[in-house]
């Protein structure tokens, strides 16, 4: 199963994904111009736990348009991207050169990786906001971290917390704003929605993309299958809605586990 929607998650990331980043991020040329003025902003939240980079050795799985491996790059990493859009590829090489800056990104399926890429030398592995959710099986995923990592290297896993997709809010303001939950947080069945980038494309192109198929986690199983890899789990953190804390005081918006081989 996890190959097959894999197959049909792939199609979607590669239909005008492109000119999707153009129209959010503006070309790679100019998108450059704003990552250049301090790399370290693009990393959020992120950039305390990597620490001083400069020599590190570097791994993005799922690494999408490229921008936080680029702005690795410009702060003196050794960045390696992996997934699996022609695509978004396209996009991370043409911002990395207009940076001056080298990346090197493998367009695969995480899972599939070769052998002689799973070489236990890197010294962070990570991934970011919107990524479990492709996986049907947590476990294999995290092995990839573990395979790839070297003793004493760090992974790091940021995600929308599995809690802020059950709240629905109406209201314009923090004294009206009202919080409702729904759906079930529990829920295991396979969902098909929207992919992530369509909204940055015209509408009626958005009715052409093909759709994804996504797998809720709880955060109990995601910590689990970080501990069954092998991974000695340092750091567990939640925070809240940083673009729009106003509204969403006190409900959590993203988590973010370190952990070490």
């Amino acid at each position: 199963m996890t190959k097959d929607l894999s197959r049909i998650n792939e199609k979607a990331w590669n239909y005008l994904t492109y000119q999707a980043w153009v129209n959010r991020y503006g070309t790679p040329e100019e998108a450059i111009l704003k990552i250049r003025k301090d790399p370290s902003l693009r990393l959020l939240s992120l950039y305390k736990h990597f620490g001083d980079v400069k020599g590190k050795k570097i791994m993005n799985l799922l690494g999408s348009h490229g921008s936080k491996a680029v702005a690795l790059a410009l702060l003196g990493a050794d960045v390696t991207l992996v997934d699996m859009s022609e695509e978004n590829s396209h996009y991370a090489n043409e911002l990395a050169a207009a940076a001056g800056v080298k990346i090197r990104y493998i367009v695969s399926d995480v899972l599939e990786l070769s052998s002689k890429e799973l070489t236990s030398d890197y010294d962070i592995v990570f991934s970011e906001l919107g990524i479990l959710h492709y996986f049907t099986d947590l476990n294999p995923f995290m092995d990839v971290f573990y395979k790839l990592l070297k003793p004493g290297g760090k992974a790091i896993i940021q995600d929308f917390h599995p809690f802020s997709k059950l709240i629905e809010s109406k209201g314009t303001t923090y004294k009206i704003r009202k919080h409702k939950i729904t759906g079930d947080y529990f829920d295991t069945s396979l969902i098909e929605t929207d992919v992530a980038f369509s909204k940055f494309l015209p509408q009626e192109i958005q009715q052409e993309i093909p759709r994804v198929t996504l797998r809720k986690w709880t955060l109990g199983e995601i910590v689990t299958a970080v501990a069954q890899s092998g991974l000695f789990i340092k750091q567990l953190e939640e925070e809240g809605n940083l673009s729009s804390e106003v509204f969403d005081k006190g409900i959590p918006k993203t988590f973010t586990i370190v952990a070490e081989k």
